[in-house]
């Protein structure tokens, strides 16, 4: 069948790009960077090559052949894509002294068939080191930002394109009608591809990897999950298909009882439930770094599944273990070939892996993102409640509750962030203070994992402004991964404290930020704004007051696909309704508003 190839160099937002022409009505295939002519075939009607971690300098740099460059179809490449065709075609790449992470103010210099239908000026989404500083013979500099001179480039007899920003990300304004005018106009495909026919697709993909064998699911009351489960019981019915929720100890207020009733009322009698929260804290103690955490948690959702597999005498050689994973648990756990990892999903620890190369999981939903799975659910019939509740990662509260081992953390030294903010603060009038917290959290930077400190300021309040702010703290010092907004009021010159004795999971402090968690979630409700987010994570953080107590993040978010993301610009009463109550429980130091975008920072801090 006729379709755009997309040769994945290991980027984040590869399954993006796929996703975007799928909506146009046109089939996207992903392909490996290093595909032989023979194996894409005849039916090919263009090529993206896509972003990647890697930098066109490294010994391991990756490429693709002479002879895919010699198909004689349209070629757009994206980022690492488009630096990889500048130098490959004779021109020059250099690692630029300020990276660009975020969002960036587009300038198209010449007219082209790429930009058609594009202002010549929008704003698109950077995530990047190296740059374009001269184009191939034959190539055209098509349009440039602040940062990057050499943003976009065409060589429109050959119809070979780059461009050194996202643009199937959502946050790149025009970036979907770029790819269309690349797809449709350039590559001239044709849009007769849809959702119903992939759903179609999907069952007999299904169908065919489960053969005769039954499926074991594990149900975490997630949107994910609960899709996977209820796309598998309705392909194969009750008696071939069992779900099993583990309660770990980590789940919100109420929400193990909350998660039963519904599938309850859901008719679904094919559920085992199994409270196994002591085996998780025994498992989590003293444990305190985040990879670590998240590897144990998933080993014992298996080990857990096994108890009760046994208890059921479950033939393993009649099961398959099925999961609810997505594609973002992959690629940010480095699942595909060439990327790499940013954190490793419970659903992607080792035992799971070898589980996949040995043909013993199912998962369903592993080639779609959130968005994706909800049009999903909705094609099943299953009630809105369900498909557009807020996603919950499988570890729970754990990955939201970060420890700390008691050691003094070296902290970042502040002088060139201070430099660097001063400068940018003087040219936008700007007055605000600032400090970097003794912690690190995990973050994203040019589709490499970070983990580094967080910038705490205070003393502006307008959005915008912080907008600005936190893309330029992040842009221009790669120890930063993070901005934080205080929200504190009470407390003119603040000190952060980090724990001069080790603070690891207890139950005592899941409590505490369930407490604080029911309180964001009850006001959100309250004042009817929980629609408007797409997801709000409230993390406990060891930074502690000078009377000892401990801090809070607010993460409030908008995303279509949790590979990219803006935090949520907060109605300010509603903030401070919500600042107060905390307060009011006299048990929270600080409280920290998370300004921070993806990239850089990821959507949990963990």
């Amino acid at each position: 069948m006729k379709h755009i190839a997309i040769l994945d160099f290991g980027s984040q937002y590869t399954h993006l790009i796929a996703r975007t022409i799928r909506e146009l009505g046109i089939l996207a295939k992903i392909y490996q960077h290093n595909v032989s002519v023979d194996e894409l075939g005849d039916n090919v009607e263009g090529m993206i090559l896509s972003g990647g971690p890697q930098s066109v300098f490294d010994q391991k740099g990756l490429c693709v052949g002479n002879d895919i460059l010699g198909m004689k179809v349209p070629i757009l490449g994206i980022c690492y894509g488009h630096q990889f065709l500048a130098h490959k075609l004779g021109g020059v790449v250099e690692t630029g002294k300020v990276g660009e992470y975020g969002m960036a103010k587009l300038n198209i210099l010449k007219k082209s068939s790429l930009f058609e239908d594009v202002p010549k000026e929008t704003q698109v989404w950077m995530s990047h080191s190296d740059s374009v500083v001269s184009v191939p013979d034959g190539f055209d500099i098509i349009a440039k930002t602040e940062d990057c001179n050499v943003t976009a480039m065409a060589n429109e007899k050959e119809k070979i394109f780059g461009l050194q920003f996202h643009p199937e990300v959502a946050h790149s304004k025009e970036g979907e009608i770029m790819i269309k005018n690349f797809v449709v106009g350039i590559c001239k495909a044709s849009q007769d591809w849809n959702v119903e026919d992939f759903k179609d697709e999907l069952i007999q993909k299904i169908k065919k990897q489960v053969g005769e064998k039954k499926v074991f699911i594990l149900v975490s009351g997630g949107v994910d999950s609960n899709v996977a489960f209820a796309l598998l019981t309705k392909i194969f019915g009750s008696k071939r298909v069992k779900g099993l929720y583990i309660d770990t100890g980590f789940m919100r207020k109420n929400e193990s009882e909350r998660i039963v009733k519904r599938f309850k009322n859901l008719g679904f009698d094919n559920l085992e439930i199994m409270n196994a929260s002591k085996l998780f804290y025994e498992r989590l103690e003293n444990i305190y770094e985040p990879e670590e955490k998240r590897a144990i948690i998933g080993k014992a959702f298996l080990d857990t599944k096994d108890i009760v597999a046994k208890k059921m005498e479950f033939d393993s050689d009649q099961w398959l273990l099925g999961q609810g994973t997505i594609y973002p648990d992959t690629i940010e756990s480095g699942d595909t070939k060439n990327s790499n990892t940013i954190k490793t999903h419970h659903n992607r620890v080792d035992v799971i892996t070898k589980m996949i190369e040995e043909g013993l999981i199912i998962e369903p939903l592993v080639d779609l993102y959130k968005d994706e799975v909800r049009k999903l659910g909705r094609l099943l019939d299953l009630p809105a409640k369900l498909v557009d509740r807020h996603p919950f990662p499988g570890p729970g509260l754990a990955i939201r509750c970060l420890c700390s081992d008691g050691k003094s953390d070296d902290q970042i030294k502040l002088c060139s962030i201070d430099y660097n903010l001063k400068i940018f603060c003087d040219k936008k009038n700007i007055s605000i203070e600032l400090a970097t917290l003794p912690i690190k959290s995990v973050g994203v930077q040019g589709d490499n994992r970070t983990y580094a400190h967080p910038l705490a300021i205070w003393g502006e309040n307008e959005w915008e402004k912080l907008v600005e702010i936190s893309s330029s703290v992040t842009n221009s010092n790669k120890d930063v991964n993070r901005v934080v907004l205080l929200l504190n009021k009470h407390e003119k010159t603040p000190s952060f404290y980090n724990s001069q004795n080790p603070v690891f999971l207890s139950e005592n402090r899941i409590e505490l930020l369930r407490e604080i968690d029911q309180i964001v979630s009850d006001t959100m409700r309250e004042k009817g704004i929980y629609s408007e987010i797409d997801q709000f994570p409230v993390v406990l953080i060891p930074v502690y007051n000078k009377v000892g107590k401990e801090s809070v993040v607010l993460r409030p978010i908008n995303t279509r696909d949790f590979m990219t993301l803006h935090f949520y610009k907060m109605q300010r009463d509603i903030l401070e309704e919500i600042v107060n109550k905390i307060e009011s429980t006299k048990k929270i130091g600080y409280i920290f508003f998370d300004i921070t975008n993806k990239p850089p920072g990821t959507t949990e801090w963990e």
